[in-house]
């Protein structure tokens, strides 16, 4: 059993599969009314060093729906690695709450913060991945594509910490994951060696042209070109990023049906067009919502079932 939820790198296809079968099933039950208040007494701490819409409203009322509580604590309130030890955090917390979640800059405190807390630890977004949004994304996909294996998500953009969650979960899925992006923009050469390869898994590629990369796709993915932390950058991303914005001449080149998808926050006119982003709004409304769907769960695994087989 795996207590925390920190890479997609942790868990095989199959517990990927089993997480969004589940999630499915109890987005389900939700919506009928009866799925149960299972984590009555239960506490989440919530660990924000960024700011979040998505993040904390779904984790929050996942809580609230389950019966559970949380408390939102903000990194000036902990001063996590600063003003306090990362791994007295991680002890104190793990005494007093039953999971914790964090949303930070840096990938090595959710490793360090799991590494010493005897709950489990949720990653909400680090700046090098971002696991609970590529479940939800794909949880969003399988609604409208059925059957994953097979199909293929083109991400255009840069290769930052969504593209990797994405690309590791469809590989792991039997999808094939095209990352269409600028020179110097690309996924790391030693995650992208890690992909899973051989029967079952999903072909990762690579291109220069977003045009090739949508011919072929089941799924055309978008995200902002200058993330949290980066707005010294804007200028030059922005630039370099000329031409592999999602608009209607792509969407013309790209394969009939193809779903349009967004982590959000969308900068309309940038990645984006909002011709584009209204056309897909309601899919990617959906792909918003599952973020809530998606972590109830995972939630009500974590804590209420001792993790994930």
């Amino acid at each position: 059993m795996l207590k925390d939820f920190i890479s997609i790198a942790d868990f095989t296809g199959r517990q990927l599969a089993w997480l969004l079968d589940r999630a499915a099933a109890d987005k389900a039950l939700f919506r009928a009314g009866e799925l149960p208040a299972s984590l009555p007494r239960k506490t989440l701490a919530m660990i924000f060093e960024k700011p979040s819409l998505r993040t904390r409203v779904s984790f929050e009322a996942a809580m609230s729906q389950l019966g559970g509580h949380a408390i939102y604590l903000t990194g000036p309130d902990i001063g996590l690695g600063s003003r306090e030890a990362v791994q007295d955090v991680a002890r104190v917390l793990g005494r007093m709450c039953d999971a914790v979640m964090a949303r930070t800059f840096s990938h090595d405190l959710v490793c360090q913060l799991a590494a010493h807390c005897p709950r489990p630890v949720i990653n909400a977004l680090t700046d090098y991945s971002h696991p609970c949004q590529a479940m939800a994304d794909l949880m969003t996909a399988k609604e409208h594509l059925g059957s994953l294996a097979g199909k293929t998500l083109a991400f255009i953009g840069d290769g930052n910490n969504v593209a990797r969650s994405l690309a590791a979960t469809v590989t792991r899925l039997g999808m094939n994951f095209v990352l269409a992006c600028p020179r110097g923009y690309e996924l790391d050469k030693a995650f992208t060696a890690s992909l899973p390869t051989g029967e079952g898994a999903g072909r990762f590629i690579t291109v220069a042209d977003p045009f090739q990369a949508v011919a072929k796709a089941d799924v055309v993915y978008t995200d902002t070109w200058v993330s949290m932390g980066q707005e010294k950058q804007k200028r030059q991303r922005l630039k370099d990023f000329e031409g592999f914005q999602v608009n209607g001449k792509l969407m013309s080149a790209a394969a009939k049906g193809a779903i349009v998808m967004h982590c959000l926050p969308a900068y309309r006119g940038c990645e984006i067009t909002e011709e584009v982003f209204e056309v897909h709004s309601r899919t990617i409304m959906e792909e918003a919502e599952n973020r809530l769907h998606f972590q109830r769960t995972l939630l009500n695994v974590l804590i209420g079932e001792g993790g994930i087989p």
